[in-house]
């Protein structure tokens, strides 16, 4: 589905708030032009040199939309989170567009089972999905979490000592743990792809990929 986007089309961002504007400032670092709209004039005007362009508009409205030019945009981001019906009311009002990539926030299950039925292509639990993240950071074992789909994970952490002083062949770590070193950073040194040959310090910090329960498996070993 990437394909048919090009990867610097403009982005339509509704809602201001943390979420929206985070989104917004991140798009614009990274070089995109963003059109942010929100219906408070505080935040436009906040915003307005910080982004592309930023209109005050009523997005609950499908007329308002079409006069900024909504429906030019091939990809939108619904960030309202703090009303489920404003937040289905635009994200309708961008699928009656035809927008073909809508993202939006959700901020409970049914509101984001709504959010598909009613055609979004990308439904994200922000609140939720830190929460999980940081559940997993608190043992201090894993330095940093990412889930992906089909409870497959990412994970930098301190290597156990079973592995630590072996080549990653000697290890046995994908036998044993059924897990993946992909990446290794030793001190002072960048991160460095992981091969078969690669040794493992206690000094290192190491990539790790596999399903989130191996990965916890492999993470309760003695350190």
């Amino acid at each position: 589905m990437a394909d048919r986007f090009k990867h610097d089309a403009p982005v339509l961002v509704i809602g201001l708030g943390r979420f929206g504007a985070a989104t917004a400032g991140q798009l614009d670092r990274l070089g995109r032009d963003v059109l942010a709209v929100d219906d408070s004039a505080v935040l436009v005007q906040k915003w307005s040199e910080r982004v592309t362009h930023a209109v005050q508009a009523d997005a609950t409205s499908l007329e308002a939309l079409r006069q900024i030019g909504a429906q030019q945009f091939s990809i939108a981001v619904c960030a309202v989170g703090s009303s489920v019906e404003a937040s289905v009311l635009i994200a309708a009002n961008l699928v009656d567009l035809g927008i073909p990539q809508i993202w939006a926030k959700a901020i409970s299950k049914s509101h984001g089972t709504i959010l598909e039925r009613i055609g979004v292509n990308h439904v994200v639990f922000p609140e939720a999905q830190a929460g999980e993240r940081l559940a997993h950071l608190v043992s201090g074992r894993l330095l940093d979490f990412i889930e992906f789909d089909d409870d497959f994970a990412l994970v930098k952490m301190i290597p156990p000592k079973p592995i630590r002083g072996l080549n990653l062949t000697e290890s046995g770590l994908r036998r044993k743990y059924n897990v993946t070193v992909v990446g290794v950073k030793s001190p002072d040194r960048p991160f460095t792809y992981a091969t078969e040959k690669t040794v493992i310090t206690d000094q290192d910090l190491i990539i790790v990929s596999g399903t989130e329960s191996d990965i916890e498996r492999f993470a309760s070993l003695e350190f």
